[in-house]
């Protein structure tokens, strides 16, 4: 069996990897050495999944985004902080488990940290709404950015979420409003302010903590004005549609650094961060750590202005999915 859930377009790999487990299994059970065919074996799995994951369409990139194994806030920060301390509650009577965040220390700057929060497994994306905030979480965000600049504490934010959620009582408790808060309110906070799209940035439910003033993003991470299943029902009334509105919006890491959305693309181990999340979280502590250290030396005048020119990038891109939606149509 695999060690781990292969994605569809993986599948060349299962046989290599029912072999390795195999021989494995071989070496445990018996003093047989098999070393040396097991290095083979690997060696040529990780050849072939280099091969397909330097070659992923945006569809594909989406579907290891959505990874369930894929490193999450929480996994990162963890990865990053020894003295973590989550804080909870928006004030107004809710604590969404959709969004985390908390103080904690990247080297020896304290900073604080907020992120969109998934589960592992069915139980556990019920209990954090399968990472879609709801106006407490957004607000609880807010809050704690407020105690971040009051404070001076550089924000570290991560970004993984389908979109807010737009259930019935989300809408009744204001969230849209609550997303348009922490838009404006962003824009004026004096502390540096770092985004990082760890796996699925989408919709208004990402700008709700996305207001930054270096956006960061892995490779196989996808930002998005709409998730493509959705934006093909819109246009075409066809869910099955989804890859090609995928391509047409543009969501991936190089289209948007081509585009000046984000400011660095992450490379990503081969086969996607869920692979070898430690790799990946080195990955994101070395790139924090050095945009941390360009921005703590601006004036709080410098670091207003860049976050005005990434968020006037960003009203760009949507406004130019929407005419190339609408032209594909």
């Amino acid at each position: 069996m695999p060690r781990r859930p292969l994605l569809e377009f993986e599948k060349p790999l299962v046989e290599l990897e029912q072999q390795i487990e195999q021989i494995r299994q071989l070496a445990r059970d018996s003093e047989v050495d098999v070393s040396q065919q097991l290095h083979q074996l690997e060696s040529l799995a990780a050849r072939r999944r280099q091969e397909i994951f330097q070659g992923l369409t945006p569809a594909q990139k989406i579907q290891v985004a959505r990874h369930p194994n894929r490193p999450s806030t929480l996994d990162f920060i963890q990865m990053f902080c020894d003295d973590w301390i989550e804080l909870h509650g928006d004030r107004r009577g809710n604590d969404d488990q959709a969004l985390v965040g908390g103080v904690g220390r990247l080297g020896d700057q304290a900073v604080l940290l907020i992120g969109h929060q998934k589960g592992r497994d069915t139980k556990e994306n019920v209990a954090r709404n399968f990472g879609m905030a709801t106006p407490g979480g957004y607000r609880k965000a807010m809050r704690l950015m407020e105690h971040a600049d009051r404070f001076r504490l550089p924000i570290l934010s991560f970004i993984d979420t389908p979109g807010a959620y737009a259930g019935l009582q989300a809408e009744e408790q204001g969230q849209g409003e609550a997303i348009a808060v922490n838009l404006r309110e962003m824009f004026r906070l004096r502390v540096p302010v770092i985004a990082t799209v760890i796996g699925e940035g989408g919709s208004g439910g990402a700008l709700g903590i996305g207001v930054a003033d270096r956006l960061l993003m892995f490779e196989h991470s996808v930002y998005t004005v709409a998730s493509p299943e959705a934006c093909a029902s819109i246009l075409w009334r066809d869910a099955a549609k989804a890859p090609d509105a995928a391509a047409a919006l543009r969501i991936t890491g190089g289209d948007l650094l081509e585009l000046g959305v984000v400011d660095e693309v992450l490379e990503e181990p081969s086969g996607g961060n869920n692979w070898a999340p430690l790799e990946a979280g080195q990955t994101l502590r070395a790139a924090l750590e050095r945009h941390l250290n360009a921005l703590l030396a601006l004036s709080d005048h410098d670091l207003r202005e860049a976050r005005y020119r990434k968020f006037r990038a960003m009203g760009q891109f949507v406004e130019g999915n929407s005419q190339n939606s609408g032209e594909s149509a």
